[in-house]
């Protein structure tokens, strides 16, 4: 391991760092949090650009480490720090994280010279901060920050994901990522260990793929993590509180609403995900095997897939999160099983029979101690089919859903993309 030591000052074991930090903490201030063009992007008519005016605006991220460390230099990075309240004049070691050496900018009077820790390799500070390189997956440089007195904190720059992690590895007290752009990022972090339940997760390099405001904390929370205004300091260490992923969710939503896709996005940042599908294969059928292949295509490498609609035994079971898509074809297949589209066969136990296997289900949901995202289509505010037995699917359909919403900690409706919470 190679041991650079920058700056003047004082010795690594002088009683108080130089600097600037603070002893028996990290502070940190996020100079900005937004991609690199910034939030609002210039020029750009996006909606979501567009209702990024004031404090929803975010310059590119740029972290300052105890007054002392600068992580990225971007566009008017002294400004940033001044409206936060704070002072580049300690800064003693500014780093690049980006694949590029950065904008065409001027590098501020009284700062060194940013350069780039080597990947593996770590840098020591006279301050007592080290400062190791990580290698990504993708061009860039990841820095894990390790305060004087042991806090830890791990900055990845944007479209980014740690390369090689070793197993297990000891929590970070605090994660600044991009959530949005690289949630598997979050997923491969959580599978070692490296972020644990207390772990900070904190969005940054936010970008104009997400509405900022209420839909960005949704996102963000539901992959237990947060986004804070740029010029926000954080203790490194303090804890935030963030919602747990809920136990039990149903996602509804129409035919191309996006459900699928909302569904998927809830567990995208979890290490493992058993994905249950429920519609099977139907050899035969290219439109069928068109839609498969694009959910396939949409899922994390990490997951696996299971092809079934016995769903009862994967509730009672210990394992992974479920993502079963989904209730509606479930329910075709069980009203197959009990003769459902035969009037007579309906008439003579096959309602009866079909109202035991739909709490069955219900309550193996309720007993479950087991992450559960269950997707279904909503058919009951369209056209009255116009078979008998049409209106007989659409009509246990409705039950099924009320009867799992029930058991659901969040219950949400997706249309034309858009996921509105009806519970939790």
């Amino acid at each position: 391991m190679i041991r650079w030591i920058t700056g003047g000052g004082a010795r690594p074991d002088a009683q108080e760092p130089w600097g600037g930090a603070k002893i028996g903490s990290v502070e940190l201030t996020l100079l900005g949090t937004g991609a690199p063009a910034g939030l609002p992007r210039p020029d750009c008519p996006c909606a979501a650009c567009a209702s990024a005016a004031g404090p929803r605006a975010r310059a590119a991220t740029s972290l300052l480490v105890d007054g002392s460390l600068l992580l990225d230099l971007t566009p008017g990075v002294a400004f940033a720090a001044a409206r936060a309240g704070h002072s580049l004049g300690g800064v003693r070691q500014v780093l690049l994280s980006h694949p590029h050496d950065g904008p065409a900018l001027e590098v501020p009077a009284g700062l060194p010279q940013p350069g780039r820790v080597p990947d593996g390799r770590e840098l020591a500070l006279l301050t007592g901060h080290r400062v190791r390189a990580l290698a990504l997956d993708a061009p860039g440089t990841g820095y894990a920050v390790t305060g004087p007195e042991g806090q830890r904190l791990l900055y990845l720059p944007p479209g980014t994901a740690p390369a090689g992690l070793e197993e297990p590895a000891e929590p970070y007290a605090m994660v600044l990522l991009d959530v949005v752009g690289r949630p598997d990022a979050l997923a491969r972090l959580r599978a070692v260990g490296a972020v644990g339940p207390t772990t900070d997760v904190v969005a940054v390099h936010l970008d104009h793929d997400v509405p900022p405001g209420a839909e960005e904390r949704r996102r963000l929370a539901a992959a237990g993590a947060r986004a804070v205004p740029d010029g926000t300091t954080l203790e490194v260490g303090a804890y935030e509180h963030v919602p747990d992923l809920p136990r039990r969710t149903l996602v509804l939503g129409g035919a191309r609403s996006g459900k699928s896709v909302e569904a998927e996005r809830r567990l995208e940042s979890l290490p493992e995900v058993l994905y249950v599908a429920t519609g099977g294969s139907r050899n035969g059928d290219t439109e069928w095997a068109a839609r498969v292949s694009a959910h396939q295509e949409r899922r994390p490498g990490s997951w696996r897939t299971v092809e079934t609609c016995d769903v009862v035994p994967l509730l009672a079971a210990d394992g992974p999160p479920l993502l079963v898509d989904c209730l509606s074809l479930w329910l075709t297949d069980a009203m197959d099983s009990v003769g459902a589209w035969d009037d007579a066969q309906w008439a003579d136990g096959g309602e009866r029979a079909l109202g035991e296997r739909v709490r069955e289900l219900t309550d193996a949901v309720r007993a479950t101690r087991r992450t559960v995202v269950a997707v279904s289509n909503e058919v009951g505010s369209g056209i009255v089919p116009a078979t008998a037995s049409g209106r007989r699917y659409r009509d246990e359909l409705g039950r099924l859903n009320t009867a799992f919403a029930q058991e659901c900690e969040q219950v949400l409706l997706v249309v034309a993309g858009q996921a509105l919470v009806l519970r939790g």
